[in-house]
């Protein structure tokens, strides 16, 4: 199955990315679609949302040419591979600090010679199709992305290192996240949060991989400032941000109406 995403990054396309923390069922992928957006990631950090619900939605999303990525909880491999096999084209890493943890992260979701991770055969990489091993095994290294969040000044620091990782597809900058460990929570539009992105912007130009930035949403200016920077995948918002702001809307519409019918 090829990784769309990989091929709009690689044509030098902004792909927009939700976050899923609420979806249980397997139509939010077609959804996610048809609202416009490239791919989508269930938010195993943030959420309960366990490992047979996730696939699910990763196959179905497949199936509609939405690229369903994974972010794992944590660091573990047997989170990072179980995300893989069951159909994520990739995974998106948390807190990564160091380029020793990187490349711990890469031996996990890469099969040998890239990485040690355990094979498996016929699966939702493959559309469950037989093919000799050694064709899966390049097909899922090539076809599957490896998303390196930085959330801290030390992992901002070391993005030049990280980015060098043989096997890192994304640097992805959390902005909330290293916002708050900056001791500027929620100002996204502070000159320390500007440099942090200038500095992965720069290590990522150099090493030729994709940048790109979460938590920024309804900021047109700065959206703008960041693609102009060299983001090339933003994830815009959430299924429940979605939803609260959608029915916020429409319910004050509706109690407005009834205000005035009143009078």
């Amino acid at each position: 199955m090829e990784n769309k995403l990989k091929q709009r990054l690689a044509a030098d396309e902004v792909s927009l990315c939700m976050g899923l923390r609420q979806a249980r069922t397997v139509d939010i992928g077609p959804l996610v679609g048809a609202a416009g957006f490239d791919c989508l990631y269930v938010d195993m950090e943030h959420s309960p949302i366990g490992f047979e619900a996730t696939s699910a939605i990763c196959i179905t999303a497949i199936t509609y040419g939405v690229t369903p990525l994974v972010r794992v909880p944590g660091h573990l491999g047997q989170d990072i591979s179980r995300a893989l096999d069951g159909g994520a084209q990739g995974v998106i890493l948390p807190h990564v600090n160091t380029p020793e943890q990187a490349a711990a992260i890469v031996s996990y979701a890469k099969y040998p010679p890239v990485g040690h991770r355990s094979v498996m055969g016929a699966g939702p990489a493959t559309a469950y199709k037989a093919m000799p091993l050694a064709q899966v095994n390049e097909t899922g290294n090539a076809e599957n992305m490896v998303v390196i969040m930085l959330e801290t000044p030390e992992g901002i620091a070391n993005a030049d290192a990280i980015a060098a990782v043989p096997g890192v597809d994304m640097l992805l900058i959390g902005s909330n996240d290293l916002c708050t460990e900056m001791g500027i929570p929620g100002q996204l539009r502070h000159p320390k949060l500007l440099e942090a992105y200038q500095t992965v912007a720069q290590a990522c130009k150099k090493h030729g991989i994709a940048m790109g930035i979460g938590g920024i949403r309804g900021d047109a200016e700065l959206q703008t400032q960041l693609i102009g920077l060299g983001a090339r995948f933003l994830i815009a918002g959430s299924d429940t941000t979605y939803l609260a702001a959608a029915a916020s809307k429409d319910a004050a519409a509706l109690r407005a109406l009834i205000g005035d019918i009143k009078k």
